[in-house]
């Protein structure tokens, strides 16, 4: 899990090393290698609160009557969350191109070009860094992604069905001829002749490499200068035949996907040369029902989904190492699996330093939370090995760290037997 939650609990003199402070995280489940925890189910619940208050506008009685209703199923959701990422990553699926463009897509939404000014955006919208958010968005195209695969394609839809909604829908598979590119910028800004040939070399050795095979993202990491698109794996939004210049619109509305061109020499907006992928390509016009026909299987599936969701959830149940403390409730168990608490709690209030947190953080199935500063002092609060789980008798009702959490995150993660839909992107735009 990307967000961290720490509770900060006043002691007694019993744990003198850690002054008058320590961690406390009690761990509600164990999941395979993961864990959740009580502020994850807290944060959920946060989420819950805010959304019914801004959505529904309940307050008092009614609010709370209705959190405490829809927070009954927040441990399961969370369970079958972890579970379909964890599948994903079983299954080897990749979404990183599709992360990339979405995020891509934000950038020129926002009209915010500057890289730090748009990971203050994400920090000041979403409560969240840019990585977390990332992480976030990933996790729900990885979990869509197993959906689809694993259920969603499953499901018998005849021919003849998804060619009669084709029909009857053409107007929705019209579309204009768009590209969508990665690039990778050598810049040649103030250098002597000497160093532009240098760089013209290197730009060749680096197509040499990606047509060979080498991932296009990691060369784009390694070498590209382009501040823009360097740490999104150089993707760029989706193009418009018009909004290229002929030269480059003839060579990325031809040739294939997957294509690498040539460096090509350019002196805007930076002079150097670049470097295309064409990551995909639709031509302009009506796309045919071979090209639209998985959407469409999607599309018709969908409804059929939930009576699928539920059973495949419970057979990741039974695959799983699962084991769920006394006084937490999966509402979405698997009938006779065993899923009982079996190892004893243990605390150790003993600070320790970053580089051991980094270290035993190594250790398989083990997760750590470092040692943490308590602002305006120069104490630092112990860490707290959750390799086994925390009790927490004395934990308060909101975790102190959550005083700053988000309360409203771009979509919710997809609850079993909610399924998410055809595509994870609707992330709410960037506000300047």
């Amino acid at each position: 899990m990307f967000c961290r939650f720490v509770v900060l609990v006043t002691m007694g003199a019993s744990f003198a090393l850690a002054a008058d402070v320590h961690v406390v995280e009690e761990i509600a489940a164990k999941v395979n290698g993961d864990i959740i925890t009580r502020g994850d189910l807290m944060q959920e619940r946060l989420r819950l609160e805010t959304m019914l208050r801004q959505e529904q506008h309940l307050n008092g009685a009614a609010l709370s009557a209705a959190v405490d209703e829809q927070s009954k199923d927040v441990l399961r959701e969370k369970i079958d969350e972890l579970l379909l990422i964890q599948k994903a990553k079983d299954l080897q699926l990749s979404v990183d191109s599709d992360v990339t463009r979405r995020i891509a897509q934000m950038r020129v939404e926002s009209k915010i070009s500057d890289p730090d000014k748009f990971d203050q955006a994400i920090q000041q919208q979403y409560g969240m860094t840019f990585e977390e958010f990332k992480q976030k968005m990933t996790d729900q195209f990885l979990i869509h992604k197993v959906i689809s695969q694993e259920i969603s394609s499953r499901i018998a839809i005849p021919e003849a069905d998804l060619q009669k909604y084709y029909d009857a829908h053409k107007a929705d598979f019209v579309r204009k001829a768009e590209v969508f590119l990665s690039q990778i910028l050598i810049a040649t800004e103030g250098k002597t002749p000497e160093q532009v040939k240098n760089a013209e070399a290197k730009a060749k050795d680096i197509v040499a490499r990606a047509r060979k095979g080498e991932k296009f993202s990691d060369l784009v990491s390694a070498y590209s200068d382009d501040p823009d698109t360097s740490k999104n794996g150089g993707q760029l939004p989706p193009l418009l035949k018009n909004q290229l210049r002929p030269e480059l619109a003839k060579i990325v509305f031809s040739e294939k996907r997957g294509y690498v061109t040539d460096p090509i020499a350019v002196t805007e907006p930076q002079k150097g040369f670049l470097i295309l992928r064409i990551d995909d390509r639709y031509e302009e016009g009506q796309a045919s029902f071979d090209e639209v026909k998985d959407q469409i299987q999607e599309t018709l599936a969908q409804p059929l989904l939930e009576a699928k969701m539920r059973p495949y959830l419970t057979r990741l149940r039974q695959e799983a190492f699962l084991e769920i403390k006394d006084g937490y409730v999966d509402t979405g168990a698997a009938p006779g699996k065993d899923t009982r608490w079996h190892d004893v709690a243990q605390l150790k209030p003993d600070t320790v330093t970053k580089e051991e947190v980094a270290e035993r953080a190594g250790t398989p199935h083990k997760k750590l939370l470092g040692v943490v500063p308590i602002p305006g002092t120069k104490k630092t609060v112990a860490a707290l090995d959750t390799s086994q789980p925390g009790t927490a008798s004395d934990v308060p009702d909101t975790p102190s760290a959550q005083s700053g959490a988000p309360t409203s995150l771009p979509t919710r993660a997809p609850a079993a037997p909610k399924p998410p839909g055809p595509a994870p992107t609707s992330m709410a735009p960037i506000k300047q």
